[in-house]
């Protein structure tokens, strides 16, 4: 079983920011892609930010400018620093590590952003 272990999460006034972390088993972390998705209450699971293991970043729309994706390869670690935070980038975010047709998901962390 692996497991995926986010952290960081929290409520935030408008225009905050936040840092989430991401741990996972170092047997997938090396040549996984990984990412952070995020989901809403009442709506689907959608993607913020992915890295590949040669640190090749992709970001939604809704993140450019704001969010950035990094990862520590000797930490086995992935993270999502988080600035000027909306309102409605409240959602669970979950963590996410693709190799092949192996797909693994965190047990995801709250965020909210409200005055």
């Amino acid at each position: 079983q692996v497991q995926l272990v986010e952290s960081g999460g929290g409520l935030v006034q408008p225009g905050g920011s936040l840092r989430l972390s991401c741990a996972a088993p170092g047997s997938i972390f090396r040549f996984a892609t990984m990412g952070w998705y995020r989901q809403a209450p009442g709506k689907q699971r959608e993607l913020v930010a992915t890295i590949t293991n040669a640190g090749r970043t992709n970001y939604a729309d809704s993140g450019k400018g704001r969010f950035t994706i990094s990862r520590d390869n000797a930490k086995n670690m992935v993270y999502l620093q988080m600035n000027s935070l909306k309102p409605e980038d409240t959602a669970v975010y979950y963590c996410n590590s693709a190799l092949g047709s192996a797909n693994y998901w965190g047990q995801g962390t709250q965020v909210t952003v409200s005055s």
